[in-house]
């Protein structure tokens, strides 16, 4: 059994540690109530978007624009959405290894990497695979500039005919405590579905349909790489508050494990002591 001393500097130890994962796990329920409020007021704007690229295409006939354009695949770009942080638990390795299967369906030469965070950019910039681009140190919220500088760049290098299909891969955030990683296509932008309903809608188009298209779907692009930005960041505050509260109540049990431990040596040295008095007593007696 441990000393005392051991025992009480042990206990000192784990308190402070429950006392930085408290102060981090109310940091990280604070900054998820903010990505929260960022996220459920993006996400209207991303579905009309949608609605509204499906309606056009439905009244006035499919567009053709080049991101609706579909060829052969030689090469593929993956973005990769994670964080630059860790202390969240499964979040960033849950991340990698879904991606790391979907890589190894693939030749290092028919595929890229495009990578947001520094955990995804430290884990593959010693593999094999070629990074194109990475952005780092964002903190789960990238400024619209750099958001719509990263979109032009991938829409660029798609229509000069460098890549052929783009992929996302990032966690949506459902709730607290549940969140799944996505795995969507990107480009090219795949023409939205037939209306099963009857309904029409009568627009009178000003302009064209294509100049309305043309304005479009740049807007659609960097809003789907925005609102993935988005998720993945609330996905990751949610994941670390979690975490956290984990491992303060670790921190408990373990305080309330070795506070027990420590009674229980107290109790047995004081046993000791009483018993060596007690001897003493008898041996004295003897000689007396």
């Amino acid at each position: 059994m441990e000393s005392l001393k051991v025992l009480r500097r042990r206990i000192r130890s784990v308190t402070n540690t429950k006392q930085i994962t408290k102060a981090m796990q109310m940091v990280a329920a604070a900054r998820l109530r903010k990505a929260e409020a960022r996220l459920e007021t993006s996400r209207p704007y991303a579905s009309k978007m949608q609605e509204i690229l499906e309606n056009l295409s439905t009244v006035s006939g499919f567009v053709a624009h080049p991101l609706f354009t579909k060829r052969e695949v030689k090469k593929t770009l993956l973005i990769l959405i994670t964080s630059d942080r860790g202390l969240c638990g499964s979040y960033n390795s849950n991340l990698i290894n879904f991606t790391n299967s979907v890589l190894n369906q693939h030749s290092p030469n028919t595929i890229e990497l495009g990578i947001i965070g520094r955990k995804g950019f430290d884990f593959y910039k010693r593999r094999s695979w070629s990074i194109r681009f990475n952005y780092l140190q964002m903190g789960g919220s990238i400024p619209f500039g750099q958001i719509k500088e990263l979109t032009n760049q991938t829409v660029g290098s798609f229509l000069a005919g460098e890549i052929d299909e783009v992929y996302l891969i990032y966690t949506k955030y459902l709730n607290i405590a549940s969140r799944k990683i996505v795995f969507e296509k990107f480009l090219n932008v795949e023409k939205p579905p037939e209306r099963k309903t009857a309904e029409v809608f009568d627009y009178i188009f000003e302009p064209t349909p294509v100049e309305i298209f043309n304005s479009l779907i740049p807007r659609y692009c960097i809003t789907k790489i925005q609102m993935a930005i988005l998720e993945s960041g609330t996905s990751e505050q949610g994941a670390r508050m979690l975490a956290m509260q984990q491992a303060t109540q670790n921190a408990e049990e373990m305080i309330e494990h070795l506070t027990l431990v420590r009674n229980k040596a107290r109790q047995a040295s004081i046993t000791k002591e009483i018993l060596e008095i007690a001897s003493g007593a008898e041996a004295l007696k003897e000689f007396s």
